[in-house]
């Protein structure tokens, strides 16, 4: 497990605002308390109105701008968790893909359901974003220049109550891990509410689980 670097994330952060979104799709799913989907979602984050646009930047927000170290910790993705079949190998098809394909995304809602251990009904919510990465001067200032566009997927579980509205996010991740200011597809940051991932509904079970 590798540490994370706090100004990376407020690096992300800061381009999760209404006038610097960095999103570009938000997909999801409802689940009740036995992991069954009951319906799910997939649009286009422009065209949602301001107000839900925002609510939802605080939610994706969320997993970076939680407590480096302690509520987000690196996970690394073993040559083994990477076979076909894999969790990996999903959540790189749905970056790759803008989370644009509703059959992949059924498939994690339905891998997701089975194994994660919820106390009522929740929700997965999948925010696809890209940040074109500006290079750095020698003095840490910022150039006009991209060095690379970083695409990543944010998901958080959220309960939900009444008409599936949805509670502060109890655990998600960051995918590909967003280290030295580059994405590094063998690693991803992994977010507990209460820091503790080992009964964090067992999503650690979901991520690294080749079945």
């Amino acid at each position: 497990m590798g540490e994370i670097n706090r100004e990376d994330m407020l690096e992300l952060t800061r381009r999760m605002t209404l006038k610097r979104n960095c999103f570009d799709r938000i997909a999801g799913a409802y689940l009740d308390k036995d992991g069954f989907v009951d319906g799910t979602f997939n649009k286009h984050f422009q065209k949602l109105l301001p107000k839900d646009q925002k609510a939802n930047l605080e939610i994706a927000k969320t997993v970076p701008f939680s407590e480096t170290n302690v509520q987000l910790k690196e996970y690394e993705f073993g040559e083994n968790d990477r076979k076909q079949g894999s969790i990996w190998q999903l959540l790189m098809a749905l970056k790759e893909c803008g989370l644009k394909n509703d059959a992949m995304l059924d498939v994690f809602y339905e891998a997701f359901g089975q194994k994660y251990r919820a106390k009522g009904e929740y929700a997965v919510y999948f925010f696809h974003g890209s940040y074109d990465v500006p290079l750095k001067a020698g003095d840490k200032e910022s150039l006009w220049e991209s060095e690379e566009v970083y695409q990543f997927l944010v998901c958080t579980v959220c309960p939900v109550s009444g008409d599936y509205e949805p509670g502060k996010p109890e655990c998600g991740f960051l995918f590909p891990a967003f280290k030295d200011r580059s994405s590094d597809i063998h690693r991803i940051d992994v977010f507990s509410a209460d820091g503790n991932f080992q009964q964090a509904g067992g999503l650690l079970e979901v991520l690294f689980s080749n079945s």
